[in-house]
């Protein structure tokens, strides 16, 4: 899956640490997501939704389209 999580990061001039801290998850967590080595859960999915403002499909997209 990719996805737009770098892009919105650095928009907000945010670290990987900076994100993590506001998502109470790992650095090593908000790398693996940002590089498409990790999926998020639903539960942290909609955190990310919810920290940006923004819905889930604007910010995960499903590869296969």
């Amino acid at each position: 899956m990719n996805n737009r999580l770098k892009v919105l990061r650095a928009e907000r001039n945010w670290s990987q640490a900076e994100l993590a801290t506001r998502l109470e998850v790992s650095r090593q967590a908000v790398n693996a997501i940002e590089t498409g080595k990790h999926d998020p859960s639903l539960p942290l999915a909609f955190r990310i939704s919810r920290l940006f403002a923004m819905p889930i499909e604007d910010i995960f997209l499903d590869s296969a389209n």
